[in-house]
This record gives C-alpha cells, sequence and structure tokens, in this order.
C-alpha cells in the first residue's frame, strides 16, 4: 500500500491483462470482434483507484467519465469471477440504488474483502456519542 496525503491506496491500476488476451484471441472470429473491442477500450482508458477512504474509476470513450464513491454511500457489494477466477467483475450497490461497475478487475477478492472491510466498520463518532449520553 502507498500513500496519497491522508489516504491510503490499496489498488490503482487497469483492468486486468488476461481480459484483454482473450478477447484478443476471440477477435479472430467474427463473433468474437464486438468482445475485442470492448476489452481494447477498457485497456486503454479504465482506471481503478481503491483507496482507505474511496474507490474511484475513470472510463468511458477517450476515460472522460470519472466515479468517486465514498464508503459510506455503499450499501452492497457483488462480485462474479471471471478468468478462471483471475479477476472478476463488481458491482457497488450504493444506498440510493445507483451502481457502480468496476469491470475485469485484478485481484477482486482481495479487493471485495477491503471494501467489506471499510463498510462494515462501526462509526466511531456514533459509538462516542452514545457513550457519551450514559456518562452525564
Amino acid at each position: 500500500m502507498t500513500t496519497r496525503s491522508s489516504e491510503q491506496i490499496f489498488y490503482e491500476g487497469g483492468p486486468a491483462k488476461g481480459d484483454l488476451i482473450i478477447n484478443l484471441l476471440a477477435g479472430f472470429t467474427l463473433i468474437g470482434l464486438p468482445f475485442t473491442f470492448g476489452a481494447l477500450v477498457r485497456a486503454l482508458w479504465l482506471r481503478f483507484v481503491i483507496t482507505s477512504r474511496r474507490v474511484s474509476v475513470t472510463g468511458g470513450w477517450l476515460g472522460r467519465d470519472k466515479t468517486q464513491v465514498v464508503y459510506s454511500q455503499i450499501k452492497e457489494v457483488r462480485a462474479v469471477p471471471r478468468g478462471l477466477g483471475s479477476w472478476g467483475d463488481m458491482v457497488l450497490i450504493l444506498k440510493d440504488d445507483a451502481k457502480l461497475e468496476l469491470r475485469s478487475l485484478p485481484r477482486f477478492r482481495e479487493t471485495e474483502k477491503y471494501i467489506l472491510e471499510r463498510i462494515n466498520r462501526p462509526s466511531t463518532k456514533v459509538s462516542a456519542k452514545y457513550v457519551e449520553g450514559f456518562a452525564a
């Protein structure tokens, strides 16, 4: 883990390389061409930054779309393995029922565990107020 100001970076990088390789091989068939194009776009412009405070995804055509979500906004995490479990797709379901997709995420099991730890962490501010109420 590296640090950036007050945040610790858990993962910073692009999608899994295996996703691109498998889809390039599928591109030799006519049916696989759309998948190959999608994998190329992901490889060129999709970037993830997962820190101790937030999840940021930069993607879209030419990497123009950027989405940031703090852990307090996340309600649920769903993950599906791909590439024989080497990488996976993850969906973060937010409290307003919006969804943030993380496609071809390397080390997705470790990342899922990391995000779930931050979601399920009890708030220290709430417990401090709760304890103060009993001190009076």
